[in-house]
């Protein structure tokens, strides 16, 4: 039983961890923001910086960076259009971790007082922010269980295909895309070295789900790969 319950959990990363996005419409007619441009390298916020605002990515990608007290860094998730950042760090006082932008990036900075505000006015807002951050949740235990049951390709595999639709839910194509991330922060965020996410990536396209040019991505054979992705767990 207990290994029915295990498999069925593996299977359903091939599901989307797609946090749930909050519109550009409810926040336009909700809040006041400031549209904030940040280029690629440069921090949003600091871990450890008051917490006074949150953001809405409009365009780009940002990621999101978690330190320990020595020095060690973890990429805790790649977030892009639609998603609320900061909204893990309320109560806090401070944010808990990094977000430095990917690419060029445009945001909208909400002042914390404000959102607070306007979602104990408008309960379509307040239902918003409670459904992305559960899913927020969601998708971070789902990673969790990836991380510790899946062998290095079905990790892969599995964050190219949640890569894939969530871009499809934003009108590119969920089959051929440039990845904005390093291979280097890919293995940072599932938890491989860089030589094994380069052996991982080699060893699909050697099965003719991917064609790979440096950060361009052509998935090849949804199916297969999502077949990859949901076969159970293996040791890698």
């Amino acid at each position: 039983m207990l290994a029915t319950r295990t498999l069925n959990s593996v299977r359903t990363l091939a599901q989307p961890l797609i946090a749930a996005g909050i519109s550009q419409e409810l926040l336009q007619r909700s809040v006041a923001f400031a549209r904030r441009r940040i280029s690629a390298g440069q921090a949003l916020y600091r871990a450890g910086q008051v917490l006074r605002a949150v953001y809405f990515v409009n365009a780009g990608c940002i990621k999101s960076v978690l330190a320990s007290s020595d020095g060690r860094e973890r990429v805790t998730g790649f977030h892009l259009r639609g998603e609320l950042l900061a909204l893990e760090s309320i109560g806090a006082g401070t944010h808990e971790g990094d977000a430095l932008a990917l690419e060029d990036s445009e945001v909208w900075e909400i002042a914390m007082c404000d959102l607070m505000s306007a979602a104990a006015r408008q309960p379509e807002l307040q239902a918003a922010m409670t459904l992305q951050l559960s899913a927020q949740v969601r998708a971070e235990r789902q990673w969790l269980l990836s991380v510790g049951t899946l062998g290095a390709e079905q990790r892969v595999a599995t964050l190219l295909l949640d890569l894939g639709r969530r871009l499809h839910a934003l009108g590119f194509s969920a089959t051929h895309f440039v990845l904005r991330m390093t291979r280097a922060e890919i293995g940072s965020f599932l938890n491989l070295q860089l030589e094994t996410v380069t052996r991982a990536i080699s060893h699909l396209r050697e099965r003719g789900l991917l064609d790979v040019t440096r950060r361009e991505i052509r998935i090849l054979d949804a199916q297969a790969l999502s077949e990859l992705a949901s076969s159970g767990a293996t040791a890698h």
